[in-house]
């Protein structure tokens, strides 16, 4: 995890690329990094000193992917040990966004960002619980 004085910049989940991860061609398959930015998300999470989990059990509600977008540069392969660097670079209402940079040391593999939406139990908006957007705004990204 990185830090700027005692605000979290971004945080960092390592990931070992696994084999059925790959496909026919060695490279890693496209749709898994839509999981690994939900990894380094969850995990940026935790480090923000927050739990996911709690929110939907005793808040009652989730964060909804609505948007993503991934922007690949070079293939990841297997048995590689890559980064997720995740940020969160947007926080309105009950609106989040997170930007995702996948490293292999510091060589960019793949870019990305998703937009989620806080709702409730019934899927419909709901407005977000504020020690979450409290935290959240106090991590936004500036750059």
């Amino acid at each position: 995890m990185a830090e700027t004085g005692s605000e979290l910049a971004f945080g960092e989940t390592r990931i070992r690329v696994r084999y059925a991860e790959t496909d026919q061609m060695g490279v890693v398959y496209h749709a898994n990094y839509l999981v690994w930015f939900e990894v380094g998300r969850v995990e940026l999470i935790r480090q923000m000193g927050l739990d996911y989990k709690s929110m939907e059990r005793e808040d009652g509600c989730g964060i909804a992917v609505v948007e993503a977008n991934v922007r690949y540069r070079l293939p990841a392969r297997y048995d590689d040990e890559l980064i997720v660097r995740t940020r969160v670079v947007g926080v309105r209402g009950s609106v989040l966004r997170f930007a995702y940079t996948v490293v292999r040391g510091e060589t960019v593999l793949c870019e990305g960002a998703t937009v989620h939406v806080v709702v409730g139990a019934d899927m419909k908006k709901a407005a977000m619980p504020e020690r979450y957007a409290e935290a959240f705004r106090k991590h936004l990204a500036t750059s």
